[in-house]
């Protein structure tokens, strides 16, 4: 069987240089020519190897840019690379934001929250009491400030819009998953255009929030098996699916998906999951997949 080494760079920093490539082929031992997918910023090398063998090729791929702004990632080629159903993480992930951090500053309270969501997406603590803990100091809080905090606050991660929109215009179903909030959640589901979205409820009484969530808690558990629920909904194999995520709750997801891509993740994080993305956008997730920039939905 074949493999695909894919090399990916960021638009704003673009690295695939001729140099590049001719380096790579000569760490992979192949004598295919590199097919270009965006000027300088991504191409892709077929490998003939077994699939066992593309761990240590990403790693010595990897050893050999470490100085460089480029991910490297090596997969099987083949039918199931373009993927059929996407699942993402949505704090610092589809978004650069945390909300719920962003929600304690309205307080004067965001460097208190700010350090327990960094220990809980490390991994350090639980997710589930670090989610109450937090959410309890937002006692009060008037509701509408989360749609003021959506518009003034909270930005797209770059290259999320245009991943959404070309997936499902090449007929995959797409998913936005959070541990944060159904009131950041629906919006910005709305607005990158996922198909639906799954997020934690706030308790909300008399237009303010209550200081508790209610059951259930969107954590890792519930987040594998929403993708396993909707694998299941539309006849798809494991290899169909595809998910994205950077904390210590996405990795049963991560490890679920036929393609699971740690993105700009916490160190254990990265270090578990198949393919990370340090330096790209997230349209490194397309070029993963195969997609060339002429077939983006922008």
């Amino acid at each position: 069987m074949n493999l695909v080494a894919s090399l990916i760079s960021n638009p704003r920093r673009p690295a695939i240089t001729d140099a590049v490539l001719a380096e790579a082929r000569a760490v992979l031992g192949t004598q295919h020519q590199p097919r270009i997918l965006h000027g300088e910023v991504a191409a892709e090398l077929i490998v003939p190897g077994a699939e066992e063998e593309a761990p240590a090729l990403a790693r010595q791929l990897r050893a050999a840019f470490a100085s460089e702004p480029i991910d490297v990632a090596v997969l099987p080629a083949g039918p199931q690379r373009r993927k059929r159903l996407f699942l993402a993480d949505m704090d610092s992930t589809m978004i650069e934001q945390e909300c719920i951090d962003e929600l304690a500053d309205t307080v004067g309270l965001k460097d208190r929250v700010a350090a327990i969501t960094e220990r809980a997406m490390r991994g350090e603590i639980a997710f589930e009491p670090a989610l109450r803990e937090r959410v309890a100091l937002l006692r009060d809080l008037p509701v509408e400030v989360i749609d003021d905090l959506i518009r003034d606050r909270i930005s797209l991660t770059p290259g999320g819009t245009t991943l959404v929109r070309t997936l499902k215009a090449h007929g995959a179903q797409t998913c936005l998953i959070s541990g944060g909030f159904t009131l950041f959640a629906g919006p910005i589901a709305a607005m990158i255009g996922f198909d639906e979205a799954h997020a934690t409820t706030l308790g909300v009484r008399d237009g303010r929030l209550t200081g508790s969530v209610e059951e259930p808690i969107v954590g890792k558990e519930t987040k594998r098996a929403t993708l396993v629920a909707l694998r299941t909904r539309f006849g798809l194999s494991p290899a169909d699916t595809l998910a994205v995520g950077d904390g210590a709750n996405d990795l049963d997801m991560l490890g679920e998906a036929g393609l699971g891509v740690a993105f700009r993740a916490k160190p254990a994080v990265a270090a578990a999951a198949r393919v990370r993305i340090d330096h790209g956008d997230l349209t490194a997730l397309l070029y993963l997949q195969g997609y060339g920039a002429n077939e983006f939905v922008e």
